[in-house]
């Protein structure tokens, strides 16, 4: 009989063993799935790019090639030839698919071009627009390229120069408002004209009429000129590495202009993406970035980075058009890939060994067409899907377009791709931090303070009432703490400001006067433990006096509003939705998982410690202080890392009471957005694979790892503390 229950024990011990062991490895194993599938998520964005090149191959046309364009996938070019000839062909094999000449009245001096519109400068002063478009069509499921040309602004060509000089160079910008032109005249002159297209209400017709035409005259050789896409500035590479910046208006000059000197002959100007930087190419092979900045003379153009990976003259730069990278050749044919935002070097490539004179790139930057000087083609294909992510870029302070300085930015998405994403996750790592302090200074005393008076001090029957409900507390769902953070408590507060710093002011006061009136009490015995109760009224009735003397110390101390007081008068900027709400709402919601544990610690000091310790001579509150909590430290701490992860974990309470916008501030008065908010918000918006949506799963796997090192080296402190203590 006895060896049969042995038996039955036995067996029942080893599957206990043996359920706890299995559960045991499958948490770690489900740890360890986690941290690899967001790794494997994120590692691509690392990647270098690539780039290499699919065909090249040589055409009999012995007509000159003065530009280049790929539609979307790169499997169809067009190249405009010196003698009025657009030529459609496969992009791999050269084959012409389509040729049409312009029947220009003049040889082709000049060219430039705006994505599919190209300009074309004549040499009797007159300029013709054209756009090619490859219609895309799916007759019986084939992919099917229809290519044409259309002429927006008319088949005629336009007079740009009354004085009909060859345009030797020459730019163009469509705007909603107007378009403009400018080119520079053999002679040695600017001529500016600006544009105004009308459309008729009844007819559809679309007319175009000069609204102003202005010139400068030049007694040094231009080498570049680069109108900018609002019609407000142009920018003009004179000899000698003088870059000038006129301003325009709808007069055409202004009269004002800005020279600035760079070291190096300019022999490329080219804007970037949206047109709020200028790309400069040298001679020295070096790239500079500038741009308009504010200061205090108004806005200058101003130097913002380089790209260096050559030393040989650039020879032709060319845009993505979708985003800020860009393709750089120099004059003995090797093509170097940017991007401007992380200041990245992506890939380098030589194959062409002559000077690269066109480049161009398909829309979706998946191909790159290259000829050089000898009318040979190259197609190259190109794999760069993150060129946007870089250490710099994530951690690091950068200048972005726009602004008048480098500084900490996440501002991921806007509605047209000329947008910069800003991809810093300082402001959301910055935030989840500031969250959880200013939760953790508001829960943190209230929390142990209070497992230490109900452990140690309150009345029996009284704990077990207040323990079960501050841990009902923790069954809240922090959605409706949130709703009730930004709906309810955020509006309170600011317009209770002075009350709640009132409050602190007055409540430490409050509790003296009700301990020097309780010594009053003749029999204190019968209050044994209930003291906290006795206070109850205290605080309410300190609460109700505090928020009711909200308004005149806001007129006596504040001049009526203390927002604006602090705004003038301080300096600091109060937002609605801010830390203090947070720090209030997020506090209430980690009191019971400190509370819960650090209470069931102290409370589970042996007896005769405490006993012996009183037996010794010492005080309850000193066998509080020198002898149970030093025993119940290890769990302590462990109550005050569960509750600082769930701080930096939490998402519904921060995303609906901090306003949500990723600011460095750690004013308790400003709002912020952590990382597990932002991932709340903009995932469900991300493009699956994109450089957003890994970035993140970056956000996501800082924010595991994170978590992870410090409960573990918080664990490491737990275990320290418990074997310094085991031996009471």
């Amino acid at each position: 009989m006895l060896q049969q229950k042995y038996n039955q024990r036995a067996f029942k011990d080893r599957i206990t063993r043996y359920g706890v062991a299995v559960g045991g490895i499958s948490v770690i194993i489900a740890i360890l799935l986690i941290f690899f599938y967001l790794l494997q998520v994120v590692i691509p964005m690392f990647e270098s790019a690539e780039m290499s090149e699919s065909h090249s191959y040589s055409i009999s046309d012995e007509s000159k090639i003065l530009h280049l364009g790929l539609e979307e996938q790169g499997t169809m070019g067009v190249r405009f030839m010196d003698n009025g000839d657009v030529v459609f062909f496969k992009s791999d094999t050269g084959e012409t698919i389509r040729k049409e000449n312009l029947n220009l009245p003049a040889k082709i001096t000049s060219l430039a071009f705006n994505i599919d519109r190209v300009i074309l400068g004549l040499e009797n002063g007159h300029v013709k627009i054209v756009r090619y478009i490859f219609d895309l069509s799916y007759p019986n499921d084939v992919r099917t390229l229809t290519p044409a040309l259309e002429f927006p602004f008319g088949d005629d060509v336009i007079l740009l120069d009354d004085s009909e000089n060859p345009l030797n160079s020459i730019d163009f910008q469509i705007n909603e408002e107007a378009f403009g032109i400018v080119a520079k005249t053999q002679d040695k002159r600017l001529v500016y004209a600006r544009y105004i297209q009308e459309e008729s209400f009844i007819t559809e017709e679309i007319t175009t009429e000069l609204e102003s035409r202005s010139e400068q005259t030049f007694d040094t050789d231009i080498h570049a000129i680069v109108l900018t896409p609002a019609l407000d500035h142009l920018y003009v590479a004179l000899e000698g590495g003088v870059l000038r910046d006129y301003s325009l208006d709808e007069e055409g000059f202004d009269g004002n202009h800005n020279d600035y000197k760079i070291k190096h002959r300019i022999t490329q100007l080219q804007l970037l993406l949206g047109g709020n930087s200028l790309l400069i190419g040298l001679d020295n092979g070096e790239v500079q970035q500038w741009m308009s900045v504010r200061n205090e003379y108004g806005r200058v153009l101003t130097f913002i980075r380089n790209f260096h990976e050559t030393s040989l003259a650039i020879s032709e730069i060319s845009i993505e058009q979708q985003r800020k990278s860009f393709a750089v050749a120099d004059v003995k044919g090797a093509i170097t890939l940017y991007y401007s935002t992380s200041q990245r070097t992506l890939v380098s490539l030589n194959t062409a060994n002559q000077t690269i004179t066109n480049l161009a790139w398909s829309s979706r930057a998946q191909n790159l067409l290259a000829v050089d000087n000898e009318g040979k083609l190259y197609l190259y294909d190109v794999d760069n899907e993150y060129p946007e992510v870089s250490w710099d870029v994530l951690w690091g302070k950068i200048w972005y377009e726009g602004y008048d300085e480098s500084d900490y930015i996440w501002q991921s998405s806007a509605s047209t791709n000329e947008f910069e994403p800003k991809f810093s996750l300082m402001p959301l790592t910055f935030g989840t931090i500031k969250a959880a302090f200013y939760a953790m200074l508001f829960a943190v005393p209230i929390a142990i303070l209070g497992a230490m008076f109900t452990a140690q001090f309150m009345a029996p029957r009284m704990r077990q009432v207040v323990k079960p409900s501050i841990e009902i507390m923790e069954a809240l769902p922090t959605v409706i703490l949130g709703f009730l953070a930004g709906l309810w408590l955020a509006p309170y507060v600011e317009t209770h400001l002075a009350g709640i710093f009132t409050l602190l002011l007055i409540l430490p006061f409050g509790f003296i006067l009700s301990a020097w009136l309780f010594g009053f009490v003749s029999n204190k015995s019968i209050f044994d433990g209930w003291e906290a109760a006795l206070l109850i009224p205290v605080v309410l009735f300190m609460i109700w006096l505090s928020m009711s003397l909200s308004g005149p110390v806001e007129n006596v101390f504040f001049d009526g509003d203390m927002r604006t007081y602090m705004s003038d008068v301080w300096g600091f900027n109060y937002d609605q939705r801010n830390a203090l709400v947070v720090g209030l709402i997020m506090g209430f919601a980690i009191i019971p998982t400190i509370f819960s544990i650090a209470e069931d610690a102290i409370f589970s000091v042996p007896q005769h410690l405490i006993r012996g310790s009183l037996a010794l001579g010492a005080s309850r509150w000193q066998t509080m202080t020198s002898v149970v909590m030093p025993a119940a430290s290890p769990a302590i701490f462990s109550a005050v890392m569960m509750g600082f992860g769930r701080a930096v974990g939490e998402t519904m309470i921060v995303l609906m009471a901090t306003g949500n916008t990723p600011l460095m501030d750690m004013s308790i008065f400003q709002g912020m957005r952590t990382l597990a908010a932002n991932i709340a918000v903009e995932v469900p918006e991300a493009e699956v694979a994109s450089t957003h949506y890994r970035i993140l799963f970056l956000a996501a796997f800082i924010l595991f790892m994170f978590t992870f090192v410090f409960n573990t080296f918080a664990e490491m402190i737990r275990h320290r503390l418990r074997k310094k203590y085991s031996g009471l």
